[in-house]
């Protein structure tokens, strides 16, 4: 059975959706707040698709999406009461995997979580990154060297994912800075970084002084392994 996490604070809209989803064979988790959500999708690795209501009361659903796919590539259908295409085409721009609005009929909802499922079983594992004996798994978080693992920083993660989800850029100093963000919002500044890029070699170079996964490019920046020319 397939676990789908509902994210809606609206409880009989919640009620129903848990109702009618166990009459299909799926398993349900449900939340009302995109704290909790995000408590979930990091936690259970089981979840296959997320019902995400745009208007939740302690975070907009569009900005909740961009944090999820930091961490996840979990298949999301958004859920409004707006039928205006700009907010349509905004959801869908974003990489949603699908967009419904309120009041929907179940069944219709229910084909479009399939189809969305379907699809996303045919793209494969898109959530597990191999590259120099380093594994990312984007679902979980996780960084793994030669099957163990990784500890790493909130902020070292997203460094190194930001590499491997673009292993043909040449990432300035400049661009890393300003799209790193601390737990805090603050920038991290341009020694810090230095260190954390010394940091996260040690942890998954075999020879931290010779890196061969995150490498200079003299002049330039940083990159994943050997791909400049």
């Amino acid at each position: 059975m397939k676990k789908i996490l509902i994210v809606e604070d609206d409880e009989a809209i919640r009620m129903g959706l848990n109702y009618y989803l166990k009459q299909e064979d799926f398993l349900t988790l449900e939340s009302s707040t995109a704290s909790h959500a995000l408590e979930y999708l990091k936690n259970d690795t089981e979840i296959v698709l997320c019902l995400l209501d745009v208007n939740l009361p302690d975070q907009n659903g569009f900005s909740l999406f961009k944090e999820i796919r930091s961490f996840s590539n979990v298949p999301i259908i958004f859920l409004t009461a707006d039928d205006l295409e700009t907010s349509i085409v905004m959801g869908l721009d974003m990489g949603a995997d699908d967009y419904i609005t309120k009041p929907f009929r179940a069944r219709e909802l229910v084909s479009r979580i399939r189809n969305v499922l379907r699809r996303s079983e045919n793209r494969g594992d898109s959530s597990i990154i191999e590259y120099g004996g380093v594994t990312l798994d984007t679902r979980q978080a996780k960084v793994f060297k030669n099957g163990k693992d990784v500890m790493l920083t909130a902020l070292e993660y997203k460094i190194i994912l930001a590499f491997f989800l673009n292993p043909k850029v040449v990432f300035t100093r400049d661009k890393i800075l300003a799209n790193i963000w601390d737990v805090n919002e603050e920038y991290v500044n341009d020694n810090t970084l230095t260190v954390y890029i010394k940091r996260i070699r040690e942890k998954i170079e075999d020879d931290p002084s010779h890196p061969k996964i995150i490498k200079t490019v003299r002049g330039l920046g940083y990159q994943l392994g050997d791909f400049y020319d």
